[in-house]
Order: C-alpha cells, then sequence, then structure tokens
C-alpha cells in the first residue's frame, strides 16, 4: 500500500465523525473509508491514494416533481453568493483565483453534485471553503434567480422571457437525442422523479418562483440528504475538521430522502411522440427505441449480469443484436441510446435505431425481439464472455484522467450507488463483483436466463417512435408567445412597473463591484516553477530495413499498455476529405483473412480497440504550414501482445470489399456528425470565422467543417445509387491507404517499464516489415467553393452561437503569450458579464488559437446576435479606455497556467509530450512559453489589443436556428445551410 494511503488512514477520526468501515481496491490502488457524520447522517467516502490531485464533492439528493428546472437553476444560483462570502459570482470568481484542475456543478435526474479538483493544498481548503458556504449557507437572491432561471422584461414596451438556464435548455432541447432521451424517460417511469425533465422544460420554467426554489433548497440541501466524497492525499481528519467548523456544526438532524420503486407497467407501451425539424424533407429522419425498466442498481449480480448481456447483445458489430440494427435495411444506424443505464435507482435497457420512418416501428420491434429470443434459446459461447470479462478489467484497470480528472471519475462511478443508499464498493471493487459473476456463470443458462427474465417477459417496456414534425418549432414558438401576449394583456400599471422596478434592480447588482477580499485566492507565487513533463527515450527499430523511431515512455499504467503508429502524412493526403473517412472504416472493415464481424470479436478479445485519427498542428514558424501524423492506436492489458499484431494487420491489410458494411459506418458517420452538431455550435461559429487565417484553419474547415458534412451526404447519395462513384469512391480510398503505407513511420509505446522490453521487442517483430505497392497514384482534387467574408450556417436549433475573428501571430512570435493572456483577461473582466448575465447567453469568451493562429470571440446558446458582436467589439474598448485593475492580469494568468499545468492520465501526459516534441513543441519550448506568460504586463495586453484587434479586419462566423436567414443576410452574411 502507498506510504501516503497508510498516514491518511494513521489519523485519528475526527469526533464528529464515526469510521463506518475500510477496504483496500486492489485494482484501484486506493483505501476506501466510509464515515457517518454523528449528528447530522450525513455519508462520507474518502478514497485515499498517492495522487497530488485531490478531488472534493458534495452531492444532494434532489427530487423534482416537475419538469420547472428546480433542480438546474437552483445549481446554479447557489453558486451566485453564499453567507460568507457575499458576493455575487463567487463561483467563477473563484475559477479566476484558482490553480484549480476542475470546477463544475451537475444537475443529474436525481442528484445534484458539486465537485472541485486541484493539485494545490492551499488552493483546495480556498476551495473547499466557498464550495461548503455555497452548498449549505446559499443566499439565493431573487435577482440571481431572475438572472439565472427566469425573469420577465420589457422590450419595446413588450413582455420577453429571459434567463440564462432558460436559454441554455432552449439550445439543449433542440438536440433530436435530447428531445428523445426525455420523452423516453417520460413513458418508461410514470410516476417517479425520473418521470421529468430536471433540466427544465423551456414551456414549463417560466412556471417556477423564487419561492419554491427556496423551499426545494431549504428541504433538499440538508447535510442529512448530502452525500460527500473526497480523493487524493489529503489527510481525513483535516479534511473532517473543515467539513465540520465550516458547514455540519451548524445542523441537527434533518430529513433524508428516499428514492422509490417505479410502478411497473403491466403491458408493454407503444407511443409515437414528435420532434422539430425545420425542412420539408422529413424522410429518414425517424427514431425508433425500445426500453425497459429492470431491477434496482444496487442488485449488483444482476447490475453486472446485465452489463454482460450488454456486451453480448451489443459489444461490437458482431453482436447479435448491434448487428440486426446496423444491418436491418429500414435505419441508417444504431441509435444513440445502447445498453445498460445503471446511474438510476432502477436500472434500465435501451436498444434502436435512427434515420427511418414511422412505419417501421412494428417491423423494428419484431427483429429486436425475434434476436433477444434467438440468443436466450441458444448456448452462449465461453470465449465471447471471456472477452467481456476482459473488456471490463481493462476498463476498470485503466487510470483515466485526460478529460475528468482521475479521482473524479472514480467518485462519479461510485456516486449513483452512494446516492441510492447502496454500496459504491461494489462499483469500485470489481474484481470481487467479477468473482460473484463468475459463480454464476458456471451455470450455463444464467446469461439466458437474464435475458428471458428482464427483457423478454418483462412487461414494463416501450417502445418509442420519435418522428420529425416540421411545424413543431412554430408551434412551440407560438405557445410562448401567446403565453406572452397573455402576460401583456393582463399587465396592469403597476405590475409593468414592478417589472421594469425588477429589471433596474438586476441591472445594477449586475453592475456592482464585488468586495473581492473577503474571498481566498492563491497567486502567481503559489505556481509551480516549471511544468510537469512526461520524459521517454527514444529507441531504433527496424521497419522496412530503415532505422526507425521508437518513443519509450514509462508510466504507472495499472497493467495496460498502449501502443501507437505515428505515420507523416503527406501533404495531398491531409487535404483530402478522404482522408478522414479512412479512419471511420479501419478496425471496422475486415483486415486480411478477416471479415469485419471476425475482426470486431479479435478487438473485444485481445485488445481496448483499435483506432485511427490524426495529430494536426500549425506550423510553429509559419501559419502557411501544416505539421501531421497519422496515429493508429490500440491498448491492452501487459500479458496480452496480441493487440500489436492486430493493429498492424488491421492497417495494412484493410480491405476495401464489404461494400454493404461501408455504407452502414458511412451512413453512422452521417447520422451521429448530424446528432453532435447543436451541442457544439460555438466551435463551428469559431471554425467559420477563422477559416482562411492559417492552412490548417482553411483544412478543418473544408474537412471537418459543417460543409464536409453536406459532402458526405452527397458523397453517400452518389456511391449508393452510381456504381462507378462506388468504384470511384474506393479507388481514392485506397490511394489515400498506399499512399500511408509507403509514408514514414514512428512507433510510440507507454507501458510500466518491468513491461517494456517484451513490448519493445514485439513491436519491432511484428513491424519489422511491410508490404507497400511500388506505384502511389495521385490523389484527387476536391473542388472548394467559399465566398470570403462574413458566413453564417443554419442549423436545428433555437438559439445562436456567434464567433468574431482577427487574424493573429505563429505561435513562436513574441505577442503569441500576450494575445493568450488577453483572451482570459477579457473575458474575465467584461464578457463574462455582458455575453452571460447580462446577455442570458449560457456561455461565451475569447481564445487565441495557436492553430488558425486567430484571436476568437465567442458565445454559446446565446439568444441574441448582433448584440454579440456588439459586445465583443465593446470589450476591447473597455480594455483601451476604462480604468482597470493589477488583480485582473493576476487572475488572467493564474487561469491560463492552471489550464497548462492541469494533470492527465499517466498515459495521456507520455502521449501528449510524445506528440508535442513531434510538432517541435520541446519541453524548452513549453516551458520558455510558460515563462512568458508569467512576464506578461499590462502594457503587453494594450499593445497586442490595438495590433492585433482595434486595427485588424475581424471575420463573423455564426451557427444559427433556419428562422434567422433573413436577419443574416440583411447584415450581410453569406448563408448556408445542411443539406
Amino acid at each position: 500500500m502507498p506510504v501516503d494511503v497508510i498516514e491518511t488512514h494513521s489519523q485519528p477520526t475526527h469526533p464528529a465523525f464515526e469510521l463506518i468501515r475500510q477496504q483496500h481496491v486492489d485494482a484501484l490502488d486506493v483505501l476506501v473509508l466510509e464515515y457517518r457524520h454523528k449528528v447530522t447522517g450525513a455519508v462520507h467516502y474518502h478514497l485515499a491514494s498517492h495522487h497530488e490531485e485531490n478531488v472534493f464533492l458534495v452531492a444532494f439528493r434532489t427530487q423534482p416533481m416537475n419538469s420547472k428546472g428546480t433542480a438546474h437553476i437552483l445549481e446554479h444560483t447557489v453558486l451566485c453568493g453564499s453567507k460568507r462570502f457575499p458576493v455575487r459570482d463567487p463561483f467563477f470568481l473563484m475559477i479566476r483565483r484558482s490553480l484549480n484542475t476542475f470546477m463544475n456543478a451537475f444537475t443529474a435526474a436525481d442528484w445534484t453534485a458539486y465537485p472541485f479538483a486541484t493539485q494545490n493544498k492551499k488552493d483546495f481548503y480556498n476551495l473547499l471553503s466557498v464550495y461548503l458556504d455555497a452548498a449549505f449557507a446559499a443566499n439565493i437572491n431573487p435577482l440571481d434567480f431572475a438572472q439565472e432561471g427566469i425573469r420577465v422584461e420589457l422590450e419595446d414596451g413588450q413582455p420577453v422571457f429571459k434567463g440564462v438556464v432558460f436559454n441554455e435548455m432552449k439550445g439543449a432541447m433542440s438536440a433530436p437525442t435530447d428531445q428523445l432521451y426525455h420523452r423516453l424517460a417520460h413513458h418508461l417511469f410514470p410516476e417517479t422523479t425520473y418521470h421529468y425533465n430536471s433540466g427544465g422544460e423551456p414551456k414549463d420554467i417560466p412556471d417556477l418562483t423564487h419561492e419554491e426554489l427556496v423551499q426545494f433548497y431549504q428541504k433538499h440541501y440538508h447535510p442529512s440528504n448530502a452525500v460527500f466524497m473526497t480523493f487524493g492525499n489529503i489527510p481525513v481528519h483535516d479534511l473532517h475538521t473543515q467539513i465540520e467548523e465550516q458547514a455540519l456544526s451548524e445542523f441537527s438532524a434533518g430529513e433524508t430522502i428516499y428514492s422509490v420503486p417505479e410502478q411497473r407497467l403491466t403491458a408493454p407501451v407503444d407511443v409515437v411522440e414528435q420532434y422539430a425539424v425545420d425542412q420539408a424533407d422529413l424522410a429518414d429522419k425517424t427514431y425508433h427505441v425500445l426500453s425497459w425498466l429492470l431491477p434496482q442498481s444496487s442488485d449488483i449480480k444482476t447490475r453486472l449480469g446485465m452489463r454482460l448481456v450488454e456486451g453480448i447483445l451489443l459489444e461490437n458489430s458482431a453482436s447479435p443484436l448491434r448487428k440486426y440494427l446496423e444491418t436491418c435495411d429500414y435505419a441508417e444506424s444504431s441509435g444513440p441510446f445502447m445498453g445498460v443505464d445503471d446511474s438510476n435507482f432502477e436500472m434500465t435497457f435501451f436498444c434502436g435505431v435512427q434515420g427511418s420512418n414511422a412505419e417501421h416501428a412494428d417491423t423494428f420491434k419484431q427483429g429486436v425481439l425475434e434476436v433477444l429470443a434467438d440468443v436466450a434459446a441458444k448456448p452462449i459461447d465461453p470465449a465471447f464472455i471471456d472477452s467481456i470479462l476482459h473488456q471490463i478489467e481493462l476498463h476498470q484497470r485503466e487510470v483515466s484522467g485526460d478529460g475528468t480528472p482521475y479521482g473524479l471519475s472514480l467518485i462519479m462511478n461510485g456516486m449513483g450507488s452512494a446516492i441510492h443508499h447502496s454500496d459504491p464498493i461494489d462499483v469500485w471493487d470489481v474484481n470481487h463483483a467479477i468473482a460473484l459473476i463468475k459463480e454464476e456463470l458456471k451455470d450455463p443458462h444464467w446469461l439466458q436466463s437474464l435475458i428471458q427474465t428482464h427483457l423478454l417477459d418483462n412487461p414494463h417496456r416501450v417502445l418509442l417512435t420519435l418522428v420529425p414534425d416540421a411545424e413543431l418549432t412554430a408551434k412551440n414558438q407560438q405557445a410562448e408567445q401567446d403565453r406572452l401576449n397573455q402576460i401583456a394583456a393582463d399587465l396592469t400599471a403597476e405590475a409593468q412597473a414592478e417589472i421594469e422596478k425588477n429589471t433596474v434592480a438586476l441591472q445594477e447588482r449586475q453592475a456592482t463591484e464585488d468586495d473581492l477580499s473577503i474571498l481566498p485566492k492563491v497567486g502567481l507565487d503559489d505556481v509551480p516553477p516549471a511544468l510537469k513533463i512526461a520524459e521517454g527515450v527514444t529507441q531504433t527499430i527496424h521497419h522496412n530495413g530503415q532505422a526507425t523511431p521508437l518513443h519509450v515512455y514509462h508510466a504507472g499504467t495499472n497493467g495496460l499498455y498502449y501502443q501507437q503508429v505515428v505515420i507523416d502524412i503527406p501533404h495531398d493526403v491531409v487535404q483530402s476529405p478522404y482522408f478522414t473517412l479512412l479512419s471511420v472504416l479501419m478496425g471496422e472493415v475486415g483486415a486480411g483473412e478477416y471479415d469485419y464481424l471476425e475482426l470486431q470479436q479479435q478487438q473485444t478479445a485481445v485488445s481496448g480497440g483499435l483506432g485511427m485519427g490524426a495529430s494536426l498542428r500549425s506550423g510553429l514558424n509559419d501559419k502557411q504550414e501544416i505539421s501531421a501524423f497519422l496515429t493508429l492506436t490500440t491498448k491492452s492489458l501487459v500479458n496480452n501482445h496480441a493487440a500489436i499484431d492486430l493493429l498492424k494487420l488491421a492497417f495494412a491489410e484493410i480491405r476495401f470489399d464489404e461494400k454493404n458494411r461501408i455504407l452502414e459506418l458511412l451512413q453512422e458517420r452521417k447520422t451521429r456528425w448530424s446528432a453532435r452538431i447543436s451541442g457544439s455550435g460555438h466551435s463551428y461559429a469559431m471554425q467559420i470565422a477563422s477559416r482562411h487565417m492559417s492552412s490548417l484553419a482553411t483544412r478543418d474547415y473544408f474537412n471537418t467543417g459543417l460543409g464536409a458534412l453536406n459532402w458526405l451526404n452527397q458523397l453517400i447519395r452518389d456511391i449508393e445509387s452510381d456504381e462507378h462513384a462506388y468504384t470511384d469512391f474506393i479507388t481514392e480510398m485506397k490511394r489515400v491507404h498506399v499512399a500511408l503505407l509507403a509514408a514514414p513511420k514512428q512507433f510510440l509505446l507507454v507501458s510500466e517499464e518491468q513491461q517494456s522490453l517484451e513490448l519493445i521487442e514485439k513491436i519491432s517483430q511484428t513491424w519489422q516489415q511491410v508490404t507497400v505497392p511500388q506505384q502511389i497514384d495521385a490523389l484527387k482534387v476536391v473542388p472548394r467553393h467559399d465566398v470570403a467574408g462574413d458566413q453564417a450556417w443554419l442549423i436545428q436549433t433555437n438559439v445562436q452561437f456567434c464567433a468574431l475573428a482577427y487574424p493573429a501571430v505563429e505561435a513562436t512570435h513574441p505577442d503569441a503569450v500576450s494575445l493568450m493572456v488577453l483572451a482570459g483577461y477579457l473575458r474575465n473582466g467584461f464578457l463574462h458579464s455582458a455575453l452571460r448575465e447580462k446577455g442570458g447567453a449560457y456561455g461565451g469568451g475569447a481564445a487565441y488559437d495557436g492553430n488558425a493562429c486567430a484571436f476568437r470571440f465567442f458565445s454559446y446558446r446565446d439568444p441574441r446576435l448582433t448584440e454579440t458582436f456588439a459586445d465583443f467589439q465593446a470589450s476591447i474598448q473597455w480594455l483601451l479606455n476604462q480604468p482597470q485593475k493589477p488583480y485582473q492580469l493576476e487572475e488572467a494568468i493564474l487561469g491560463l497556467v492552471a489550464s497548462m499545468d492541469r494533470p492527465g492520465s499517466p498515459a495521456g501526459e507520455a502521449i501528449t509530450a510524445c506528440y508535442s516534441k513531434l510538432h517541435q513543441r520541446t519541453p524548452e519550448f513549453r516551458n520558455e512559453m510558460r515563462s512568458r506568460i508569467l512576464s506578461v504586463t499590462f502594457d503587453d495586453l494594450t499593445r497586442v489589443a490595438t495590433t492585433y484587434l482595434l486595427e485588424g479586419q475581424p471575420t463573423k462566423g455564426v451557427v444559427a436556428p433556419f428562422a434567422k436567414r433573413e436577419e443574416l443576410e440583411k447584415l450581410g452574411f453569406d448563408v448556408q445551410t445542411l443539406n
């Protein structure tokens, strides 16, 4: 056991808490300590670890019984000031005064959580004090409720709805997948909290009152209804001292909320619902989903058993249910919700298709049930069961942390169990759970019985057919307008005066300067002296008779290895849209002697998957150059070297003879891409605005932008209907593949040191020889059409995403670091207030992009358009013409350095270090840039703001609803539409 863990455990238990139990989880190398607060009964799980990144989370059982968004709006409002910290926005202010590696808050279906993470002990206790006071002593000011939740204001004498959450949910609920999920839950859960949308339905949010919000807070945010979870190397006694003194000592025992089982359906239900599609062509846009309600998630054997069932049915394209869903001729691809959801009190199982039509609902249902009956009636191959268990073990062992801190990922995995009064150790200690399952698997019919009992014979089943409706957006808008018209009709002089009074009061509150001295902070003196950059060694292996680099990094990977092949991408391949499609096929079509079904089975058995992608960066010294590497990736447990062979086979011997499979994959790519657009509108807007500011920006606009989706749509139509077009397509894919086979290669290995020698030898043997065709044909040049200047794209959404981009410099230019700091400075000092608090957008800010070589403003889920662009410009004037305060510069630098210093997983940090060096971003360069960031002055900010922004020529980019066409055209935008 690590020394830190022993020291943590050796501390005496704080007198306010009692130790319930302790258990070391070997697979995670953490000691789990469970405590109970003696007075309130609050539960605390501490995961003691040697990691320097400490994580805190407090969660409350929140069970709204309507869709007014109470829990979600409360999550926002709680973070707007508290008893000890009565400033207007402590959450966002602390982001700027912290070295946090993570700060956020989450609203789930039946819980609300407030987590943070940091590597700095002083910072941890600073954030802990703010989070504890926010959670247990929130002010919940009516004006904060109006800003964050919902309010009525008058514009030109007419009432309008405003509010951050109101606009956030308008944006979120414009995505078909969100509508699909919530309509499904509405029918699957007729009576419990899951029947409702905890985030809030836009039509219901205006019904919420401040009084209801306060009552919900008083009931749900009591320590007796709270779960604390922490991770790291801070002694538990110290944590308990702070939690007791700063929060829990003020409380006596209160109510604990318990989840209740759903009332079970006595017969399956088939329902049809509508979702908005603002286009005339509604063909092939229907979703079909089957869902079942399962037993409680606390039933660990059934829980893991159904995970195995999910794997048997859906793990890969060779799995029987996934194979059926992917190959059926009445849909474009499998659906967005597949498999077991065990995050709620009771589990659910989903399967579905998308890109279908309403008349196929019964065919879909019968087809799924036939597959289930067939699987339940026959023995299941023990080797396939072992493959699924292998995947579970691999997933459990992997030390994550590249997106979410590792400790927070572990906490979130156990969150559902703790919230529902069951045992999270059952989730964390998967080895024990697997041992239980292996006992059950001695019965060869156990998995079939689970399918029979919980799917085939289970009457609590819902078939939802979600069909497109071209008139629904207009109906919803009219319903909102009718409500506003009724408010206007009922508006007395007294009520109008009250609205105007509240509007002025909110504006005054938003303009009030807070006393920041009451908030704790860290400063630049607390910043570590240098970046922590993983170090590796470069060896040489021979590939096709040539000495080839192999980069080896040793890291604490907990029994896994990560192997990659790194290929220099030729310039014409980088520019080809067909190159991106090759990554869609690699590992998903057959290779060598295996057809795609056999290759899928092999992947599941020996690896954590095969992948292909690209690492692209703008030239370090020249924005017209692109540094480009292809990445072939796999990972596996160290005792299984077959993944290395499989990666080579899947790429070097990829097959292009499986036409039906290729068409399925392209359709799936198109469908899933389309579904993700509304959640990434700000990224597309920035891409549009900066599309001509570097070679890489131009390449990405044409190959990964919204126009590329149109190109893909047309390509699929062409190759499905024209055999010659399909032949030409395959010919082009082969040319791309041959060019990459012939290109120079390097290799990367990340593993624990004691495993590396055998793995190096295996890589050397596997890649010693690769057959490369002698002739490499020139690639087809795909025509590209664009109009210079401001551009807007219309998509299915209810809100806007705006961007304004200015040409800037390459990353090596001395002004680059000043532009980086300037972005945070403008966001903190002006844009956050203007765009979010006053403008009602869910988010917004600015960023220097070293790949686009651009300085970019953006807004996210924004109810405004022209006013937002005015705010972007106004931020520059604010900087140059208004008095500024010294602390603002320190906060901007602090936030930037914190983001640079954020840790990743051990493997992720090694991989990042390797690719940074390949792109000439050496450790020396990265540390020098970090040092120069710390030295940026206010004069530097005003100079680069004047040079690049005030005197620059910007370009606008917008992603907006279809209804905005006329307005955008009047504003001079070139308006484009998705096909």
